[in-house]
């Protein structure tokens, strides 16, 4: 088919409407586990929702990868989209922040005029919080130094700084699900519990979202997908972690570090 423009037009896909589809039936899976402690629905979800990421993921490495249809054009639109996306994610922590700082600048009447609320033992901050703060940084210096391998050339590198990504990524999960069970408040603990588990916790998310797509990206490393000039798949991964870096840097110096 014949055509004027330097531009990529994906054909029909399925998994948009199916992955919206599934939002829909996760939010109300959780709802069910909520009020009928029934947690089957939110599960299934979960399961159908890596299904779709899985070939929505395939799909894409095919277009770009073996169709070649990611010419210069097409890139610099994936760019833009991730610029934005990444926008979005900041203004949604944006408000987690606001909702701490107007609660603790000002902490009202009924929590006792305290902050952190009368009954709240916080977290130490020179404990798990400023190791996973190392290991986070750590991440950091290690996926940078992914980039530069790639664009170098030199695929044995690459290899081994983005598994030593990975590994960190892994361990600052594992942490921090340490650090919720040993938790000595819960998220139903005044307004104090609720900004320190919805804003750590979607880190928490973000950052197993960010190492599954690193996942993705060892994969795509190991069948050479990415060349010096054509890695935009690696790029966006690693502008995603920056950002979760980032993040987690505002979460420990407000909440963990000033808010203690």
């Amino acid at each position: 088919m014949t055509k004027n423009h330097p531009f990529h037009l994906v054909d029909y896909s399925p998994w948009p409407i199916l992955g919206a589809l599934n939002a829909m039936t996760t939010m109300i899976g959780i709802i069910k586990w909520f009020n009928l402690f029934n947690s089957n629905l939110f599960l299934m979800s979960n399961i159908i929702l890596m299904m779709i990421m899985i070939q929505w993921w395939r799909d894409v490495i095919r277009e770009s990868t073996f169709q070649g249809n990611h010419t210069f054009m097409v890139t610099l639109g994936l760019r833009w989209g991730m610029i934005l996306f990444i926008t979005s994610e900041v203004f949604f922590f944006v408000s987690f922040f606001w909702s701490f700082y107007h609660n603790s600048l000002s902490p009202s009447i009924e929590m006792g005029l305290n902050w952190p609320p009368k009954g709240i033992i916080p977290f130490n901050p020179n404990e798990i919080p400023l190791l996973n703060t190392l290991i986070l940084l750590s991440s950091g210096l290690s996926i940078t130094w992914t980039h530069h391998s790639i664009m170098e050339n030199n695929f044995n590198h690459a290899i081994q700084s983005l598994m030593i990504t990975i590994l960190l990524g892994l361990y600052f999960t594992l942490l921090q699900a340490i650090e919720y069970i040993e938790a000595p408040f819960s998220i139903a603990d005044s307004v104090y519990g609720s900004s320190f588990f919805m804003s750590t916790g979607f880190h928490g998310l973000h950052v197993i979202i960010g190492t599954t797509f690193l996942m993705v990206c060892m994969y795509r490393l190991l069948f050479n997908h990415f060349s010096f000039t054509h890695h935009f798949g690696f790029e966006a991964a690693a502008w995603y972690w920056h950002f979760v870096d980032v993040v987690w840097l505002f979460l420990y110096i407000s909440i963990y570090w000033w808010g203690s």
